[in-house]
């Protein structure tokens, strides 16, 4: 058992079932609701020791701290969570980046290559009987320039499968990188107006925060080549949405690929269906593989926190 008494955890998204096995073996009591609404969740947080969320939910200490030890975000990012309110309240804030990040990489390349050989319009106008075998002239992806907007982990994935693939890399981040980190990745790091004018990709990997936020928008899109292409699989308020929506239409930049939207589910019609843009409803991290590495991450640092573990880091920004 940990601790004098049952230490209750809250699990209040999708979860791994040997996740939750292991929970159980180490004598924590689980409650697994995984269709909690956010009213609910408000409502709840301050009964358990332990909570782990996903992207869905908000997470705001609304009722103060209660008995919360610890929150989880199973996944990257904690832009969901009031991370410095629950702090200032002695409650350690995690997330499991580490776990999605070959996931969301691998999607990235998924989408560069299917804007580039125009693999959705073909097989959606092959469904309808169309044989459009020649108005899709693609390109290749050896010898382009790919740019890296922000270096952490998913980001370092990327690089590293389009480096094999053959691209030319540029990167920009906040953090200087030393040189033989960068040259086993194959990149250079540069300006963010070198990265965007000589990229033939821009793809996206930083969290969002108030100096990401529209990081991205119509001065930077026009800075890009026309026959360059934009994905964010990232945060969708880290582009100006609106001022992609026109540099699609009137061609600033060939085309786009976005897995994150400013609201999800997106109401904006008219963006969804632009024939340059492929549209994914946030799948990032939606991999077998993924989701059960979240799953496992989230148990160990919940069961070394609740056992007072002081073994590793222990804080979010070190993780």
């Amino acid at each position: 058992m940990l601790g004098v008494g049952v230490e209750r955890v809250l699990i209040a998204c999708p979860f791994s079932e040997k996740g939750l096995e292991m929970l159980r073996g180490a004598g924590v009591e689980v409650d697994y609701r995984p269709r909690m609404t956010q009213a609910e969740l408000d409502e709840a947080y301050v009964d358990y020791d332990g909570l782990v969320v996903r992207g869905n939910l908000l997470v705001r200490p609304t009722r103060g701290r209660g008995k919360l030890k610890v929150i989880v975000r199973a996944g990257a990012g904690l832009d969901n969570i009031a991370v410095e309110e629950f702090a200032g309240l002695g409650v350690k804030v995690f997330n499991t980046p580490d776990a999605v990040a070959e996931s969301v990489g691998e999607l990235v390349i998924g989408l560069m290559i299917s804007l580039s050989r125009g693999i959705v319009k073909a097989a959606a106008a092959l469904s309808r009987g169309e044989w459009m075998k020649q108005g899709l002239m693609g390109q290749e992806l050896a010898g382009k320039t790919l740019g890296i907007i922000g270096l952490g982990r998913i980001g370092r994935v990327v690089a590293r499968i389009a480096h094999a693939l053959g691209m030319r890399i540029l990167v920009y981040d906040i953090v200087k990188f030393p040189a033989d980190q960068l040259a086993q990745l194959g990149a250079e790091q540069v300006g963010l107006e070198k990265l965007l004018s000589e990229s033939d990709y821009v793809t996206i990997h930083t969290p969002l925060t108030e100096e990401t936020r529209q990081i991205i928008g119509e001065r930077e899109l026009r800075m890009m080549k026309r026959t360059a292409y934009l994905i964010n699989t990232a945060r969708g308020q880290i582009v100006d949405q609106e001022a992609l929506k026109h540099a699609l239409k009137e061609g600033w930049i060939a085309g786009a690929a976005l897995d994150v939207f400013k609201e999800e589910p997106p109401r904006d019609i008219e963006l969804l269906q632009l024939p340059n843009l492929i549209p994914t409803p946030h799948i990032g991290a939606q991999t077998r593989e993924a989701q059960e590495k979240a799953g496992l991450e989230a148990v160990q640092i919940l069961v070394r926190v609740l056992r007072g573990s002081t073994e590793g880091p222990l804080d979010y920004r070190s993780l």
